[in-house]
């Protein structure tokens, strides 16, 4: 059986007559920038997270950016986050003019370890940005407990965490502010890219919508001199209204699909994601540890049995070509084990409980070769 890591059209199939109506709807109205489609989706997502403001975006990078530049972050300042999350937060902290200040992470949960944090903290310290990795809540009581210490604002980056919930409220709403994506892969993903900051903080939400288009006080009134353009789609903000319709019963699936994958690889030399609460995780990604030695093995037998894989990440942040030499004596023992010896495995709504079975026979087949 042929198992794709993840199948996009699947995913457009299941929603089409929906997502068809949407996009001729828009295609129809004449208006494809910054109309009536994204207030409304502003509007939705807001109230499905529980927060008082959304400000759309043209990417889940951009939100970063444009929240840590609304909150004053720049040359000079640190931000307080994660290597192990694939450069977005980094790449958002050096386009800002800050320096990102890296924390190790969690061995059970991937996330940054909120015991390692205060000791982290400098007086150049300006922001903490945990991640919400791979659908999995970081431990926000502990990190917002030591933010509070500090006088320290958190910015959710929550790219990989739509409907994750921590004692029942919706990450993005804990700190000053959340940032999602909505890249077509993502729990709520568009048919492109997009992105959104959600806050409670009416001024903060006022500078980011500034900041979007250009710095405007008014049309074509530069009044910001930092400001951009970072505007999410009608087109794309449609889409978004339809598929939110849907985020909660997909997510249950996710957990559903996570569940027979656990339970299936019992017993096996794989690491399975550790158990937490249900509205903590909503599996963006299922991603096991294997041994790293033969992790380039065991994904290349896959491929051979027709499973799909992928590795979310490969190199550490610190450790990436780019900005390595600044970092060459920084140890994260951590996110560097973790970064060997990850794999992703399939995970998406429309993965039939028969594929997930494939999957863990392979997996079963592959790993009893090597014993």
């Amino acid at each position: 059986m042929q198992v794709p890591f993840n199948d996009l059209k699947r995913h457009y199939d299941s929603m089409a007559a929906e997502l068809d109506a949407a996009a001729l709807r828009v295609l129809r109205s004449g208006w494809y920038v910054l109309g009536p489609e994204v207030s409304a989706f502003e509007a939705e997502w807001a109230a499905f997270c529980g927060s008082k403001h959304c400000v759309s975006l043209a990417t889940g990078t951009d939100a970063l950016l444009i929240g840590l530049r609304a909150l004053g972050v720049g040359p000079g300042d640190e931000v307080l986050t994660v290597a192990n999350a694939g450069t977005y937060t980094t790449f958002a902290a050096h386009a800002v003019g800050a320096t990102p200040r890296y924390v190790d992470v969690s061995p059970d949960t991937y996330t940054l370890d909120p015991a390692l944090l205060a000791a982290a903290i400098t007086p150049r310290t300006r922001v903490i940005v945990p991640v919400h990795l791979y659908g999995r809540a970081a431990s926000l009581e502990a990190i917002l407990a030591v933010a509070a210490a500090h006088n320290l604002p958190v910015l959710e980056d929550c790219a990989q965490a739509h409907g994750v919930r921590w004692g029942g409220r919706h990450v993005g709403t804990l700190g000053v502010a959340g940032c999602f994506s909505f890249y077509p892969t993502k729990n709520l993903g568009a048919l492109g890219d997009g992105g959104a900051l959600i806050t409670n903080d009416a001024a903060l939400a006022a500078r980011v919508r500034q900041l979007r288009t250009y710095g405007w006080g008014a049309k074509y009134r530069t009044t910001v001199a930092n400001g951009t353009n970072s505007r999410l789609d009608e087109l794309q903000a449609a889409i978004l209204r339809v598929k939110l319709q849907h985020l909660e019963a997909q997510n249950e699936r996710r957990q559903a699909i996570a569940a027979r994958y656990s339970a299936g690889l019992a017993g096996l030399a794989v690491q399975t994601p550790a158990p937490g609460a249900s509205e903590q995780h909503v599996f963006h990604l299922y991603v096991v540890q294997v041994d790293a030695a033969r992790r380039a093995a065991i994904q290349a037998a896959l491929r051979e049995a027709g499973i799909g894989t992928d590795i979310h990440y490969p190199f550490p942040d610190h450790q990436q070509p780019a900005w390595a030499e600044r970092y060459a004596d920084l140890r994260l023992p951590v996110t560097e084990r973790l970064a060997a010896s990850i794999l992703s495995l399939p995970c998406y709504p429309e993965l039939a409980d028969a594929e997930v079975d494939a999957v863990v026979a392979a997996l079963r087949t592959v790993l009893s070769a090597d014993q």
